[in-house]
């Protein structure tokens, strides 16, 4: 017997289709019912790589006694928050207001009248322990509050109401006044610290702050932080952690501790975009290091053979758990990327098993579970010994070897996980989905990637996604989010346009003979611009103008997360664009936006570090106009606030010119001068 999820697309939602629980998907009818019924609302938000959201789902969601209450007494809704990030921001944020914390899954109970919650929670055991009611006491109790409290209930909806409201407007006391380069200074301050090497708790990329505190290390600040050495650092952790596959390629979420050795092992094609560009931007900006290139490839070469659909998109996601053996009840997690020494021993000549400890965190015991994360203990290049040895553990787990392996078909669920016969281990199940803004990540990492370390690959592979992005995401003149084996779904939200303007925006500047990229871009902020950008309050919304009516408030992004903010690639976007158009209009909408958040730069730095990269675009962008030669010598530099063009009818003598902002600079004689203008306008403040 299945529910109504068995009908949707998402995988997620239809692990949940089995479950005895009557749900239903985010949908007007769900909505209506729900008011006809008088019956709150159960809304439960969660991914398909979420570890405890499978937790929850094999427990409490398939527990016979709670469903039947849960159907006789709530409405229960399924979300994919990587389908409707414009709901789960919502009530995530008022999770953080009645908790003080997030995370998912997120459970949350709203008033069928005006879909206010009331209550919110993340996991929820079926009996009570960790701490935490069982769930269906928690049912009961919030079915009787909701019955029996009326006063307290509008009382408790009106107070979080208000706040979203508030938090929407962005209404705060902050001065107005402060200066560019003082909001620029503080921010940049703050930031580098949140990224400087910390001794306690999880290990996260966090890239949008490691993209902001390495451009402001060309300020020279006067700080307590070394800025390249932090920003170093974190490349190194990256490059060497537990969080890198180095067997295979490609970057877990994070690591569960703050040495960056024992990953939660999903692999997220966002964090793998946005660190290929950190780690190509490290190294165009002179931080040199082997292992850097080494992840960077290895990355690319897992996204080819693991994550490209055949018509060429990118999959949204690996699940950090996986199958032992056919016979397995549950995935554990981690299975397909941890090593036993025993297995270590069979697959390795003595040399080479000395030569991995010496390189390598292996160890009898290991390091997770009495298996071990392999994490490499130095930098620098690794030995062919150890190249051949680590081939030998890729063919141990793939069942080929690393040459032979160019593709290797996705799992897209349990069932066909468990039932294939796999000549290796049993791999972790793929979300095949087409997500726009996580693809447009990917892209600029490709992009940015094949400039510096003059790949041509890499940037045909990230060409052959926008174009089936730009070629199949466009329903009835609307660009939208998702793509399910070819069927464009769900209209694009904020980030789905700024990510993807921005990808744009990145392949002409690796293509600057292709104007058809610059071309696409226009054409797309105009659509940007026409349905989400506030008029009243300056900013992009989350939605569209026609798609808004489900909400109970219309958002803004600011903060970024672990993906960058909406509005800072936006605003970031809209000064490229007026450099390469001369269009101002761009650069005017780019100030309105900078108005608009000005105060959350000001009280919150901490939270908006692409706004601040956005602030540092406004502030000091530069427009490099030179023949393709010149050009091309540019583009691998690290020149982060700068837009390259090509012209052909240069003045006699002359390399190019270079503009500030609305003024230009005397045309430089020699690729040398032209260059020293460069990075002077790159730090005008």
């Amino acid at each position: 017997m299945t529910n109504r999820l068995v009908e949707t697309k998402s995988l997620y939602l239809r692990k949940h289709a089995a479950n005895p629980i009557d749900w239903w998907p985010w949908c007007n009818e769900a909505l209506e019912t729900a008011r006809l019924q008088g019956k709150p609302i159960f809304l439960s938000i969660g991914y398909s790589s979420c570890h405890w959201c499978t937790v929850m789902e094999g427990e409490a969601f398939s527990d016979l006694e709670i469903a039947q209450y849960m159907n006789a007494n709530f409405l229960p809704i399924k979300v994919d928050r990587e389908e409707r990030p414009d709901l789960d921001s919502i009530y995530m944020q008022s999770l953080q207001m009645m908790s003080g914390q997030g995370g998912w899954p997120l459970n949350a109970f709203l008033s069928p009248d005006d879909l206010v919650p009331f209550y919110a929670g993340t996991y929820f055991p079926v009996d009570p322990r960790y701490g935490r009611p069982g769930f269906l006491q928690v049912l009961q109790a919030l079915r009787n509050f909701y019955d029996t409290q009326k006063e307290e209930l509008r009382q408790r909806k009106a107070v979080i109401v208000e706040a979203l409201l508030t938090s929407a407007v962005l209404q705060t006391g902050a001065n107005q006044e402060v200066a560019d380069h003082q909001l620029l200074q503080r921010g940049w301050e703050i930031c580098t610290g949140i990224i400087n090497p910390k001794q306690v708790g999880n290990s996260f990329p966090m890239i949008p702050y490691c993209e902001l505190a390495l451009r402001g290390t060309r300020f020279n600040y006067q700080s307590r932080y070394d800025g390249q050495q932090v920003c170093t650092r974190r490349g190194l952790d990256l490059a060497l952690g537990g969080i890198y596959d180095h067997v295979a390629g490609g970057f877990h979420r994070y690591t569960v501790d703050p040495t960056w050795t024992v990953p939660h092992f999903e692999k997220m094609l966002y964090d793998n975009g946005q660190i290929l560009e950190y780690l190509a931007d490290l190294w165009s900006a002179g931080i040199q290091e082997p292992a850097f290139e080494r992840s960077v490839a290895g990355t690319v070469k897992w996204l080819q053979r693991e994550m490209t659909a055949p018509t060429g998109y990118f999959y949204a996601a690996q699940d950090a758990d996986s199958f032992i053996n056919p016979t397995a009840a549950e995935p554990e997690e981690g299975a397909f990327y941890v090593w036993s020494y025993q297995e270590l021993q069979q697959l390795l000549t003595p040399e080479e098993l000395t030569e991995l400890q010496q390189q390598f965190s292996v160890t009898p015991n290991g390091n997770f579970e009495g298996q071990n994360v392999l994490q490499r203990l130095h930098p620098g290049e690794l030995s062919q010994t150890l190249e051949i040895a680590l081939s030998k553990l890729f063919a141990a787990r793939y069942g080929s070897t690393p040459e032979t392996s160019t593709t290797f078909p996705p799992a897209r669920d349990n069932r066909e996980a468990k039932t294939t016969n796999w000549p290796g281990r049993i791999p972790a199940v793929t979300d095949t989905k087409m997500i726009v803004a996580w693809n447009s990540l990917m892209i600029s990492g490709l992009a940015r990637a094949s400039e510096v370390f003059q790949q041509p690959s890499y940037l045909e592979l990230a060409a052959q996604a926008a174009k089936f992005i730009w070629d199949h995401q466009f329903v009835n003149g609307r660009f939208h989010r998702l793509n399910y084996e070819g069927e464009a779904t769900v209209l694009a939200q904020s980030e789905d346009y700024a990510f993807f303007i921005k990808a744009l925006l990145d392949l002409y500047q690796a293509d600057v003979a292709n104007s058809d990229w610059l071309e696409k871009a226009v054409a797309l902020q105009d659509e940007f611009n026409e349905f989400l950008w506030s008029v009243e309050l300056g900013g992009y919304f989350n939605t569209s103008s026609d798609n808004s009516q489900d909400l109970i408030v219309r958002e803004r992004s600011y903060m970024d997360n672990a993906t960058p903010s909406a509005n800072g690639i936006a605003i970031a976007n809209l000064v490229r664009l007026s450099l390469l158009t001369d269009n101002l209009h761009y650069l005017d909408l780019a100030e309105s936006g900078l108005k608009a958040f000005q105060g959350v730069m000001s009280e919150s730095p901490q939270a908006c570090p692409s706004l601040l990269t956005a602030l540092d675009w406004y502030r000091n962008s530069t427009l490099i106009r030179s023949n393709t030669e010149q050009i091309r010598l540019l583009i691998p530099k690290y020149l982060p606030t700068a837009a390259l063009t090509v012209v052909s009818d240069l003045p006699q003598g002359n390399v190019g010119l270079v503009c500030q902002g609305l003024k230009c600079l005397p045309a430089p004689g020699s690729f040398e001068e032209l260059l020293e203008q460069v990075q002077r306008s790159q730090n005008r403040g």
